[in-house]
């Protein structure tokens, strides 16, 4: 009873139901409120600064005032928590610690913690925003995330950093001068919707999922936009990067998945050559098999399209192929046929016609031709490329249609641009 009365006068606590409300002030009473809280209370946190490591392990609410800061003073994570259904509303944490291999986080989900709401927080600082591990279901929405944008990018870390979780949720956050905007790492059906990414390496990075889904994010000034390795199932759709360096969309190792509706434009890597293979790609299939591929904008890239190391079974039709310095880069020795169903891509480069007038050309499109496979796979030649006698080869090439070289074809190029849901 003493310990509940001194609680009480030093915090301010209402009664709501069996639940309380606790209100806090300082960091003393912040402390003395975790220990004492029972599942179900409330913590409001005062206008004022914390400093310190907080730990929760009860099912509790905790929202801020305007202005209520959690400080770490840069050594370990600023609230740790061990249970579930925890809710963390409303506050400013930061200057937590920057050591990645002890996982320090602004928040730090722990075994257990499973079913957290984390909502309308601001974190500003070195190491992972959050970081969860063995969790089912943590809800992480409408938060701001900033790490230090003056640390090489792969010393920072990730926004959001989620392995061997099931389910997480994870909604309209804003995440800027991390490692990762988001990483998950033996995930299952995780759902990442209208997330805004910049000034980081990859807005969404995907290792060893199953049934993810992902869309309306937008990633701009990054490394890569979208990142799938060596996961299945995931559905990328209606998500858009721009100026990004290396990709937009990689598909590593990644098989029976779902691209649709995205767009990749501006991917453009200033010290890139498609012959040494380090350019920009709108989009980069490597290993990757059985994806639909479909209703994308590849556009305004080095290359728009870069497949390599066995990544030929996938469907690929009705995208948009747009203004690329090179359109598509293949090197292996299949024939491949980019349509379904008597509907194929969008080329801005083609040239054909179309005289029964039903918005598919009457000639197929081949964006290589076999000059362009030579070049890439000896780089040194490239002073020839634009030479008399090249040009010829490949006029001539282009006027025979020769059907047994190995390569990209579209039998039935689009005469228009499309929009998804579009008949021809």
């Amino acid at each position: 009873m003493l310990r509940l009365l001194l609680l009480c006068w030093l915090c301010g606590v209402s009664f709501i139901g069996g639940a309380q409300e606790l209100r806090v002030k300082d960091t003393a009473s912040l402390t003395q409120a975790l220990v004492q809280a029972q599942d179900g209370d409330t913590l409001v946190l005062d206008t004022a600064v914390y400093e310190g490591n907080f730990s929760v392990t009860r099912s509790i609410h905790i929202k801020g005032e305007a202005g209520a800061t959690l400080d770490a003073q840069r050594q370990g994570s600023a609230l740790t928590i061990t249970a579930p259904k925890v809710i963390v509303e409303g506050l400013n944490i930061r200057h937590w610690g920057r050591d990645l291999y002890y996982h320090d986080a602004g928040i730090l989900l722990l075994p257990g913690a499973d079913e957290v709401l984390i909502k309308g927080n601001r974190f500003v600082g070195d190491g992972f925003g959050i970081y969860g591990e063995q969790l089912a279901s943590p809800r992480i929405i409408e938060n701001s995330i900033s790490g230090n944008g003056a640390i090489y990018v792969l010393d920072r870390g990730d926004g959001i950093f989620l392995k061997h979780v099931t389910a997480p949720d994870v909604q309209q956050n804003h995440i800027i001068f991390v490692r990762d905007g988001v990483y998950l790492e033996s995930v299952t059906d995780s759902k990442i919707h209208h997330n805004q990414f910049a000034k980081l390496q990859y807005g969404i990075h995907y290792m060893y999922t199953r049934g993810d889904e992902a869309s309306q994010n937008q990633a701009t000034s990054v490394d890569g936009g979208y990142a799938l390795m060596n996961s299945q199932q995931i559905y990328l759709h209606h998500n858009r990067v721009s100026q990004a360096r290396d990709f937009g969309i990689l598909l590593n190792i990644t098989n029976d998945s779902h691209v649709q509706a995205n767009i990749a434009t501006e991917v453009q890597h200033p010290q890139g050559s498609v012959e040494l293979g380090n350019e920009g790609k709108g989009i980069f299939i490597y290993a990757a098999q059985n994806n639909r591929i479909e209703d994308n904008e590849f556009s305004q890239s080095d290359t728009g399209i870069s497949m390599a190391m066995g990544g030929e079974a996938n469907r690929l039709w009705h995208n948009r192929i747009l203004g690329n310095q090179t359109q598509v880069k293949y090197v292996g020795e299949a024939q491949l046929e980019w349509s379904y169903q008597g509907q194929g891509n969008y080329w801005s480069e083609y040239r054909g016609w179309d005289t029964n007038g039903d918005g598919v050309g009457d000639i197929a499109h081949r964006p290589n031709d076999s000059l362009d496979k030579l070049f890439w796979l000896y780089p040194e030649a490239k002073l020839l490329m634009e030479s008399p006698v090249v040009l010829l080869l490949r006029w001539v090439e282009r006027q025979f249609q020769p059907t047994s070289i190995s390569g990209v074809s579209d039998s039935f190029p689009l005469m228009r641009l499309i929009t998804e849901g579009d008949g021809i």
